[in-house]
């Protein structure tokens, strides 16, 4: 049976970790490394943390911080964030990351996926999607941190991702972000159905249910989550706990 991972998001902003709703009314939380030794410590099975505005900025992504998380955290961990080159992967995991995220780019060059699979392998290329429900069966994708919608169908994109070297793909539902709702449920059962690598649920987390729900009926590898752990109402310990005894094979 497959081992589903927990994973709480640090999204960074000015080397601080920050959090808001649907990608707005942003606030400070903590800094980087002491948050991430912190869930590190705490039993999250991965870390993500991503650049929040190094995209819509047209920067590079501040990178000071993944060298003192590398330090100070013992699990893997991801960053991404305005990574537009082959160099950027090199000098992210050089300072110690696992993996790298990209979005914005991603849809800009695309072949900057399959050159970077080809590089590093695919296991260290996360596809990010940042995703807006259109009407019934359609949703599109995101660039620049949430700010522009793109043509691009998320499905279909999803799919065309995996084909050029994706390892992983994370689907954010801006929708739900903050939220507290639940995860989009519907796309991701589209999703998982027509790929076969890991998918990552983001976007909607209010309850220790809701990540459940994402495992039972959509079957997402990962479950990702930010405010619901930042601000301690949900105790990545007690999660595990709840989610074992519901059936989920999960590392305690």
């Amino acid at each position: 049976m497959l081992t589903r991972r927990i994973i709480p998001c640090l999204d960074v902003r000015s080397g601080r970790v920050v959090k808001g709703k649907k990608f707005e009314n942003i606030v400070d939380v903590d800094s980087p490394e002491l948050l991430g030794k912190y869930y590190s410590d705490c039993g999250a099975d991965e870390l993500v943390f991503y650049d929040i505005t190094a995209s819509n900025e047209e920067r590079k992504t501040s990178l000071e911080f993944v060298s003192k998380v590398a330090k100070n955290i013992n699990i893997p961990f991801c960053v991404g964030g305005g990574v537009s080159s082959i160099d950027d992967f090199t000098d992210i995991l050089r300072r110690g990351a696992d993996k790298v995220s990209i979005n914005s780019s991603a849809v800009k060059n695309p072949d900057l996926i399959k050159e970077a699979s080809l590089k590093f392998g695919a296991q260290c290329v996360v596809l990010s999607m940042d995703v807006k429900k259109n009407d019934k069966d359609s949703w599109s994708v995101y660039v620049k941190g949430g700010r522009e919608k793109t043509d691009l169908d998320a499905v279909k994109w999803a799919i065309k991702g995996v084909e050029l070297g994706a390892g992983e793909i994370v689907v954010n539902s801006i929708d739900e972000d903050g939220m507290k709702n639940g995860y989009d449920i519907e796309l991701l059962k589209k999703i998982t159905s027509v790929v076969n690598v890991p998918i990552i649920a983001s976007g909607g987390a209010g309850s220790m249910k809701d990540f459940y729900d994402a495992v039972e009926y959509a079957n997402v590898d990962g479950i990702l989550a930010a405010s619901v752990f930042h601000f301690g109402e949900i105790k990545i310990k007690d999660l595990k706990k709840y989610l074992k005894d519901e059936g989920v094979e999960i590392r305690i």
